[in-house]
């Protein structure tokens, strides 16, 4: 038996990227000062961060995060099961909890992993998740994980959702999607979903990470937006590391599928509980999530301007309401000559290619910050017409 030599796999697959100019490299943050980084010894406007709201540097969140490391360390110490759970983990939860009108919330270090412990609790072998085509892979990738069956629809679309549904009709069933859509900024038709997924028996699951902070009453997210609790969408995750401007995650949901969780979830038993610090850090900016309607209003009106511009200048956009802006390139040699020429220009909008989002479809993700100001997005606007219009004579106009 001769077995796959496993450096020859890793170099043949690297030299595909390299050849589809798809390599992925990562550029060093320095410092930074609100949407303003150093990088590579220059500093340059960032349109690139999920800090929605703003609230990463806030300084009575940064203050909560040194005074509460100053008294508990930098570490939990333990899992959440063994003595890692501390107040202000609980504290947080509450919160949180209280914010979106749920029962009951459990604490994760990452989207990541709550996702995966969402799935790999609830189901089995034989059950089904139906997924929208354009869910975060966290969400895809926990169904297979979790030994279940994946079927996904087109993207939006509940008659696909039911049509997938009704094709499973063995076994526990689960309807997942994203809120707030990562890379094209739109949002799931959570009424018609949430129907679908009560007649067809099937446990309804929505990722928000991208819309709690920033979407609806109190920026309680999409699901609220839409009108809709726990008695709609049994079970929603929540991350800490988009518009909290922290790090981690939350399930919120029912009292029952809750506790489940904390008993059973591999990825909440068997992994070191989330620094105090950082929670009691969170909580803070929980508050100003909740109380700050002025950093909503600001970003929405922002997101209109550069809307507003970027289509005066002809620039393709999707539809997104959201501080999610994708401008579309077409090929990847598009996307990455656009990036480099913002990048000359003083402003980090990186290049969005394949596998992350399908063949043909490259773009740069513009993400709007309530710390921007309106000279910022114009300045952007202003300098992606200008660099488009050399990119199109250079390497073609959008696909």
């Amino acid at each position: 038996m001769t077995r796959p030599d496993l450096h020859d796999r890793i170099l043949a697959q690297r030299q595909q990227r390299v050849a589809l100019a798809r390599q992925r490299t990562r550029r060093t943050v320095n410092r930074r000062d609100g949407v303003r980084v150093e990088v590579e010894g220059r500093w340059l406007t960032e349109f690139s961060s999920n800090d929605y709201l703003g609230l990463a540097q806030q300084f009575e969140v940064t203050n909560a995060l040194q005074d509460a490391a100053a008294r508990e360390g930098t570490g939990a110490g333990a899992s959440h099961l063994v003595s890692g759970h501390h107040a202000a983990h609980d504290g947080l939860e509450r919160d949180i909890a209280d914010w979106l009108g749920y029962p009951r919330a459990l604490l994760f270090g990452s989207g990541f992993l709550a996702n995966l412990a969402v799935q790999q609790a609830l189901l089995e072998d034989g059950d089904v998740c139906v997924q929208d085509r354009l869910n975060h892979a966290s969400l895809l990738d926990a169904t297979r994980l979790a030994g279940a069956k994946l079927r996904r629809y087109p993207h939006l679309d509940p008659e696909g959702a039911l049509r997938q549904l009704k094709l499973q009709p063995d076994g526990a069933a689960m309807l997942a999607t994203d809120g707030v859509f990562s890379m094209d900024g739109d949002t799931a038709p959570l009424r018609a979903l949430s129907l679908v997924a009560r007649m067809q028996q099937a446990l309804f699951f929505v990722d928000d990470a991208h819309g709690v902070g920033v979407r609806g009453p109190e920026g309680r997210g999409s699901v609220a937006e839409a009108r809709m609790g726990v008695a709609d969408v049994p079970l929603q995750l929540v991350t800490l590391g988009k518009a909290l401007g922290g790090y981690g995650a939350v399930v919120v949901g029912e009292e029952t599928l809750i506790q489940h969780l904390a008993e059973t979830a591999r990825p909440y038993i068997y992994t070191t509980a989330l620094p105090p610090a950082l929670a009691a850090a969170t909580r803070v900016a929980v508050k100003h999530a909740r109380r700050d309607q002025w950093r909503r209003e600001k970003l929405q009106s922002l997101v209109d301007r550069f809307r507003s511009g970027a289509q005066r200048a002809g620039l393709q956009l999707m539809a997104s309401e959201s501080p999610i802006q994708p401008v579309l390139c077409g090929s990847d040699g598009n996307a990455l000559a656009l990036a480099a020429a913002l990048d000359s220009a003083g402003y980090l909008v990186p290049a969005i290619r394949p596998p992350t989002v399908p063949d043909g479809k490259a773009r740069l993700r513009v993400t709007l910050s309530a710390l921007h100001s309106p000279q910022d997005v114009d300045g952007l606007v202003d300098t992606l017409a200008r660099s488009w219009d050399a990119v199109q004579r250079v390497h073609g106009a959008v696909a």
